[in-house]
């Protein structure tokens, strides 16, 4: 588990910024943020985010757009296992219980913070909207090679301590148990020529489980056992 070192100190609406751009899961902008949370990003509080690297502001357009980084992902995973800072009160230590809770669910279901909250593009109808029957389900289209990265680097966020830390592909796999092995395979061989990637063999193949073997990619004539995204 991350410890508290990992996670900088931030004030609580710096905290909140983190925690709705989690749940959405998506690029927010401030009259977006207002709507949802009561709140805007800007000042001091934005600029801290971003200077430690955890939100992206895109200060193009007339009101600026921020969306979590995959630092700031990983950071808003483990906001839990720091202690709530003082000066926001209860609704900020409810808001850690919650966290905390969810982390142990998510856990338990073996699903991502990111697989939890991706957009889905479908909307509820509102109150007083008549009800549809929903017609019978289409079959699945196939997953695009982009689509198999991204979860990829999504099960990645999840499990590693920091960007750049080695990952079991056991574990990956673990992850992203609903998804198609050969497509898996073929991400995971495409990704190596990623800058920011590296998928390596373990040295001492005797600490190695079957689990580790049967998880195994094979890429240029060598199985390999371990990813990592980001810096090296």
């Amino acid at each position: 588990m991350t410890s508290p070192a990992d996670v900088p100190h931030l004030t609580p609406n710096q905290i909140n910024a983190l925690v709705v751009l989690m749940v959405e899961a998506r690029r927010l902008t401030n009259v977006e943020l207002k709507e949802l949370a009561g709140f805007t990003l800007t000042g001091k509080d934005n600029k801290k985010l971003v200077d430690l690297g955890l939100v992206d502001t895109d200060k193009s357009r007339r009101t600026f757009a921020h969306e979590l980084t995959d630092e700031g992902w990983r950071v808003a995973r483990q906001l839990h296992t720091t202690a709530p800072p003082k000066q926001g009160g209860s609704t900020t230590r409810s808001l850690f219980v919650v966290l905390s809770n969810l982390h142990r669910s998510l856990d338990r279901l073996r699903v991502s913070h990111g697989d939890f909250f991706k957009q889905t593009g479908a909307t509820a109808p509102a109150v007083g909207e008549p009800r549809h029957e929903a017609p019978a389900p289409a079959a699945a289209a196939p997953v695009s090679a982009a689509e198999v990265e991204a979860l990829v680097r999504s099960a990645y966020r999840d499990l590693a301590t920091a960007p750049g830390a080695w990952v079991g592909l056991a574990d990956v796999r673990d992850r992203l148990a609903d998804t198609d092995r050969a497509a898996l395979d073929a991400a995971l061989r495409t990704m190596v020529g990623r800058e920011d990637v590296r998928i390596i063999p373990v040295a001492n193949t005797k600490s190695l489980t079957a689990r580790d073997r049967a998880a195994a990619v094979r890429i240029g004539n060598e199985d390999n056992h371990a990813l990592a995204i980001g810096p090296a």
